[in-house]
């Protein structure tokens, strides 16, 4: 859990109460935030869950009790001005290919202030940022910038760019030495820190403006634009792997700025194919219904309650009238945690208070027991082993090669497993990039490492499938599904449609098979399943390619299909 040190006479500034540290403890308490002991220099340290992140510094702290406190209300957005300056894209490693940035002004920076603000900067590099490798926050003193200007009425500009490891030299923050990025590497104490960021790269990240060099994302700045107390105007940049997640850094960076007066300034960065304008300040919006609020809390609210509890927590709500009674909130851009509504429920219980909720007594008494979809896998899986199936159980991950191009699927066509999949940004291995979008391909996975078993093998899974969906809350639409494979000398459509027909008379449901055409079946001996009149699968004879493709000798027929159809 991230710890932060928070200097309580600067929080009573920031926040303009004169509450005493005990009191100051009992509300963060109720904000989430766990007190954890003191430094050495007297300032208090908090534990707070690493998802409210723009909590990383006193400011954001202070912004969080101003809003329970009810001093502001209701989602902000700092005024920014118009862009002057621009960050140049040009022939950037692919490793690490993207920049934002803004422009602070008039900003006052006293020791405690500088060092709230490196603060900052390290705990979002220990966090969103995990450990600089997904994105590096640079602070530097703009008067000490030059910048080219683009053409003659444009402003002043830098540019990010690749470049040789041996080819510039520059002065690092903590020396007084010109090196160069390869010898900052080896001979600077936070260079080698953080060497193995840059490791295997052709040409390492750099940041110039007229003068040189005087940025090295993600290892160190240069010592020419080092911030200090005496700096009113900053330039921040920050480079990474991921658009979205630099640009919620800069975002938290620049509401920490606004907090101590700072103005905000726009910067264009411009891409080869795009030009942008950062920071970006876009506010998002989510929809949550009233009675999910009363159901997930456990007691009634008016709804002017509701929209009180939003709005000191730091979001704006609209009550919308209709089937049933909802919020539309809007989330600054700060929030990086509000994925799902859930988390717009946690905002009401906590500004209502968790405490001061009444536990009320359900309707019905209930007991313990198997959930009604857990009964339908359990008893389909009993059905599928009386069919002679072996139950497996496989991973849920898996890539896009094996999900897709060995079954002869093309992504987004129509075709049962053809759906747009849930990707893993940041996969720990090749084999597993993505949530499957149905169950087969894992089966012929499974007969294509046991094709030193004896035959026949009759495998059958219940298992788990996803795939983009826009019309879900989450974005991902999440199913069962029930899938199997004969693979036998004599394998045939007929043997795969009679196990259907067999779990259909089961759970005494009308099966219906119309041909249709699948890639990774053979035309002619393909058919959709139909069960009570709705389409939830394909039954058939999988195709040579795809057999030949995973070393099988043996014909496969197989099927697969929704497991909620059974119900």
């Amino acid at each position: 859990m991230p710890v932060v040190d928070i200097d309580t006479d600067e929080l009573r500034q920031l926040t303009g109460t004169d509450k005493d540290d005990d009191r100051l403890k009992d509300d963060l308490f109720g904000l989430g935030l766990e007190y954890e002991g003191e430094t050495e220099d007297g300032d208090l340290q908090f534990e707070f869950a690493p998802d409210r992140l723009d909590r990383l510094s006193v400011e954001g702290v202070a912004r969080s009790l101003r809003y329970q406190y009810g001093e502001e209300r209701g989602t902000y957005v700092p005024p920014t001005n118009s862009p002057d300056w621009t960050i140049e894209v040009e022939d950037v490693p692919e490793e690490r290919p993207y920049v934002t940035g803004a422009v602070i002004r008039g900003v006052d920076l006293d020791e405690k202030g500088l060092d709230s603000l490196i603060q900052l900067q390290e705990k979002l590099h220990a966090t969103m940022g995990r450990k600089r490798a997904k994105g590096a926050i640079g602070i530097h003193d703009l008067t000490m910038l030059k910048g080219k200007s683009l053409s003659e009425e444009g402003g002043p500009s830098i540019k990010y760019r690749g470049v040789e490891p041996d080819e510039p030299r520059f002065v690092p923050l903590d020396s007084n030495e010109e090196l160069t990025p390869a010898a900052v590497l080896e001979a600077h104490p936070t260079g080698r820190e953080y060497a193995a960021l840059v490791e295997g790269y052709d040409r390492y990240p750099a940041i110039y403006d007229e003068l040189g060099l005087f940025s090295f994302p993600p290892v160190i700045n240069g010592r020419r634009t080092e911030v200090t107390t005496d700096s009113r105007e900053l330039f921040v940049e920050l480079t990474g792997t991921d658009q979205w997640t630099i640009d919620k850094m800069c975002a938290i960076v620049c509401y920490a700025l606004s907090a101590r007066g700072a103005t905000i300034e726009e910067v264009e960065v411009e891409y080869p194919d795009a030009t942008l304008l950062r920071p970006d300040f876009e506010v998002r919006k989510k929809r949550v219904s009233h009675d999910r609020i009363e159901g997930m809390l456990g007691m009634a609210f008016e709804p002017e309650t509701v929209i009180d509890c939003f709005e000191r927590a730091g979001l704006s709500a609209t009550q919308v009238l209709g089937e049933e009674s909802a919020y539309d909130v809007e989330i600054p851009p700060y929030r990086v945690d509000v994925l799902h509504p859930v988390d717009l429920i946690d905002d009401v219980g906590r500004a209502y208070g968790f405490d001061a909720l009444i536990p009320t007594y359900p309707d019905v008494g209930t007991v313990g027991g198997r959930h009604e979809r857990t009964r339908l896998e359990d008893a389909t899986r009993n059905v599928l082993c009386g069919l002679g199936f072996e139950d497996t159980l496989n991973f849920h991950l898996i890539n896009e090669a094996e999900n897709y191009d060995r079954l002869r699927v093309e992504p987004g066509n129509e075709v049962l497993g053809a759906g747009e999949a849930a990707t893993i940004r940041e996969p720990y291995s090749e084999d597993y990039t993505m949530v499957r979008t149905w169950a087969l391909p894992s089966l012929l996975i499974l007969l294509e490492n046991n094709t030193h078993r004896s035959y026949p093998q009759d495998l059958a899974e219940v298992g788990f499938a996803a795939e983009l969906d826009a019309s879900t809350e989450t974005g991902v639409a999440e199913r069962r599904t029930v899938a199997g494979v004969l693979a036998r000398t004599d394998a045939s459509y007929e043997d795969a449609k009679g196990r259907l027909q067999a779990i259909a008379r089961a759970f005494d449901v009308d099966l219906e098979t119309p041909p249709t055409t699948h890639p990774t079946f053979i035309d002619g001996r393909t058919a959709t399943v139909e069960i009570d009149g709705h389409s939830v699968g394909v039954v058939g004879e999988i195709h040579p390619e795809v057999l030949v493709e995973h070393d099988l000798e043996l014909p496969v027929a197989a099927f697969e299909f929704r497991l909620d159809a059974l119900e």
